[in-house]
């Protein structure tokens, strides 16, 4: 049986009450919780070039630990060059125990290796308790080798609450460890 993640156990026991007194929950099926993780690269030049795809799918695989799925163009846009159907990026959806894996190890692996970090935006919530952050470089993830690397690339990571509203999504994220900016984030378990 896999061990339960420290980011869970964390949510459990640390967030979930926090979140239930700071805005007053009766219902333990109110309290907002982190329903899924996406994390999407785009390919510009993937149609000229496969290897840079491949590459990047396979950077996608090490860092999640889930197989990538090649995302297609919908529309032929003739200005890009580009026909519908064509490869032009990749993304996986992460849930469960890996979501969780993933985001402590983000939080206190991968967000601190950025160079000049101040901490996350708060503004990059989308009105529904949903955020959106964007990496400018894969090689803050330790599982990427820079030696490896083809090309340096970014990629997006869209986190999905189950929160309505954006302060109670905030509240969530700042309550699971998340450093935004000119706060003091919260210490996630031991550092084990």
């Amino acid at each position: 049986m896999s061990q339960t993640p420290r980011l869970l156990t964390h949510y459990h026991e640390k967030a979930r009450p926090a979140l239930a007194e700071e805005f007053g929950f009766t219902n333990p099926h109110q309290i907002p919780a982190i329903t899924k993780v996406v994390i999407n690269v785009g390919v510009g030049e993937a149609n000229k070039n496969q290897k840079l795809l491949d590459s990047v799918i396979e950077e996608l695989e090490m860092i999640t630990g889930q197989k990538a799925v090649t995302t297609r163009a919908r529309k032929s846009i003739s200005n890009f060059s580009l026909r519908e159907g064509m490869p032009v990026g990749a993304s996986v959806t992460l849930r469960s125990t890996r979501m969780y894996e993933f985001l402590d190890r983000l939080v206190s692996v991968a967000i601190p290796r950025v160079r000049d970090f101040r901490g996350l935006a708060t503004r990059s919530f989308d009105g529904r308790g949903n955020y959106t952050m964007g990496v400018k470089e894969q090689i803050i993830f330790p599982e990427i080798e820079y030696d490896r690397v083809n090309k340096v690339h970014g990629l997006d990571i869209t986190i999905v609450t189950s929160a309505t509203r954006d302060d109670v999504g905030l509240s969530l994220l700042r309550n699971m460890g998340f450093p935004f900016r000119g706060e003091t984030p919260v210490i996630i378990g031991d550092a084990a």
